[in-house]
């Protein structure tokens, strides 16, 4: 009985047919680049100060001196949360008092932001912020803003693979990508924070079904040697590109509704890719439609212009093949003993810290000192050598160490921001951009290694539940960053802290490089380095497959 890859092998490895598809679906992942991290731009927050109405009765001396000072980063800077109390100023005013020489500024009453606030135009002329107010008592909508956005995400995931097998990759492709395209064009016309909001939650939802659909489809379609490069580089890469084009718009446009409508019109450009990106002819087959898999075969072969056989599925064949009834799996199982529950709750911690580290050093780059558009703009081109160096790492050497030499580093060059000199910002840049590189490589080969630790039985089982609490560490990742406006290197200490800890944690995972594949749960590894299993080529080959898998999401 021959598989999938050995019948279509006459298509060869390379051909025009593969290239098409490799590039048509890398470049459908663009615009999930610019969607998912949009929210840094969209809810800036711009510096602000309570206004001072226009009518107020008040000299030039004292509405210059109507904000109350505060200490920030060794300057004085004025609150943006306070102001001296209208009426008592005024009848300063009027008076003809002085401020700091006829009244101490020190012992006046203060008041809210009665009359709402006055927001800089240097960086944002609008931001969701600005034109709801998410300020002072309402701060804590803007970090809710992004976590329900990852909430989204982490719904979506839940259904992106059910759906797509149910209906088909290419159908739920190009719905999710309507979905993703659609909703954030609604929200241009947002009447309010809870509508935007909504809105973006389901936003999120199509934007990782739309992500995780256009992988799949891509990895039944193409070769296995094609399909490593194409999981590992293609997907990742072509997502940092749309990332690195966010702050490219953001910096032309600074209005966020004409910033929301420009980061929409590419998800249109992806329309015509419908009558050129075929269904998986895997999941066709998985359907008993033998005709219409063949059909895209053959016209593969055209493509690449080689001889297809006059049949390439035999029908009788191909229904003796379709698995029979699998032996059912339950999420308990991931606990059945005491050392498969230990692997699967140091799996989830390595999953949602490391998930933390990288969404939160994603979400902050507007808090860095400098240009918030060239900030984000490096942070999205350090991901690009980091999923290459990922990609050799795991080529070579043992995972649990490699994962854990770069944790150790990103935590590292996280913990030394504190360190830095309040002038020294290009420096403190620069590390937080290296703490990046190492968390991005990290997460970069988190599903290769959960897949090898796991037996067949539930490795995918596994990668999902792993998966998921990566979703829930980036519902926690904006309250890091939230912590910046308190304390500007508190997020720093806390992300390099847990880093660090991931890190050490990480080295008490059994090592799976070169080892066969566990294939029921009796055979999975011990921990703290208790190993399984004889290194032989046939192993090496068997880890070929599990290779495929490395995305920031």
């Amino acid at each position: 009985m021959r598989d999938y890859d050995e019948v279509t092998a006459f298509l060869g490895k390379w051909g025009p047919f593969q290239r098409l598809i490799f590039f048509l679906l890398s470049a459908s992942i663009i615009p999930n680049g610019f969607n998912g991290m949009s929210v840094v731009f969209l809810a800036g927050t711009p510096e602000h100060r309570c206004r001072v109405p226009d009518t107020a009765n008040l000299s030039s001396a004292w509405r210059n001196h109507s904000i109350p000072m505060r200490l920030q980063d060794g300057r004085e800077v004025p609150q943006s949360c306070r102001r001296y109390r209208l009426a008592t100023i005024v009848n300063f005013s009027a008076l003809g008092l002085e401020p700091g020489r006829d009244v101490d500024l020190e012992q006046l009453e203060q008041e809210g932001c009665l009359d709402g606030w006055e927001f800089s135009q240097d960086i944002y002329l609008s931001t969701i912020v600005t034109e709801w107010s998410l300020v002072c008592e309402e701060d804590w909508k803007t970090p809710l803003t992004t976590s329900l956005f990852f909430v989204g995400v982490l719904l979506g995931s839940f259904v992106s693979g059910q759906l797509s097998d149910r209906f088909g990759r290419k159908t739920i492709l190009f719905a999710t990508m309507a979905v993703q395209t659609g909703f954030s064009f609604l929200q241009i016309f947002s009447i309010n924070w809870e509508m935007f909001t909504v809105l973006f939650v389901i936003v999120g939802m199509g934007q990782i079904s739309n992500y995780v659909v256009a992988f799949i489809l891509g990895a039944e379609i193409l070769g296995k040697s094609v399909r490593v490069i194409f999981s590992t580089l293609g997907v990742c890469t072509f997502f940092a590109v749309g990332y690195m084009l966010l702050p490219l718009f953001a910096y032309f446009i600074r209005d966020w509704r004409m910033l929301l409508l420009a980061l929409t019109v590419p998800g249109l450009l992806c329309v015509p890719l419908w009558w050129f990106i075929p269904e998986s002819p895997r999941w066709l087959l998985s359907q008993r439609r033998f005709k219409e898999a063949e059909d895209i075969i053959q016209k593969a072969a055209k493509i690449n212009n080689v001889t297809a056989p006059v049949v390439v599925f035999d029908p009788v064949e191909q229904q003796e093949q379709l698995p029979l009834k699998q032996q059912k799996v339950f999420i308990l199982d991931l606990f059945r003993t005491r050392n498969i529950a230990t692997i699967t709750i140091m799996s989830l911690l390595l999953w949602m810290l490391t998930s933390v580290g990288y969404f939160a050093l994603s979400l902050n780059t507007p808090n860095l000192h400098g240009d918030p558009y060239l900030n984000c703009f490096f942070s999205a081109l350090i991901e690009v050598p980091a999923y290459i160096a990922a990609w050799l790492l795991l080529r070579t050497l043992p995972r649990r160490y490699i994962i854990a030499g770069v944790l150790f580093f990103g935590g590292s060059v996280l913990l030394l921001i504190q360190l830095v000199p309040a002038g020294y910002n290009f420096l403190s840049i620069g590390l937080a951009m290296l703490g990046k590189f190492g968390i991005t490589s990290a997460f970069a080969m988190l599903y290769v290694f959960t897949a090898e630790l796991y037996p067949t039985l539930v490795r995918n089982m596994a990668v999902g539940v792993g998966s998921m609490a990566s979703r829930v560490g980036s519902i926690i990742a904006p309250y890091f960053v939230y912590l910046g406006a308190y304390n500007r290197v508190l997020p720093y200490i806390l992300m390099g802290s847990l880093t660090v800890l991931i890190g050490i944690i990480t080295l008490f995972f059994p090592e799976s490089f070169g080892r066969t594949l566990p294939e029921t749960l009796e055979q999975m590894q011990k921990v703290k380095g208790f190993r399984y299993g004889k290194k032989t080529k046939g192993s090496m080959e068997k880890e070929e497959n599990p290779k495929v898998i490395i995305t920031s999401f």
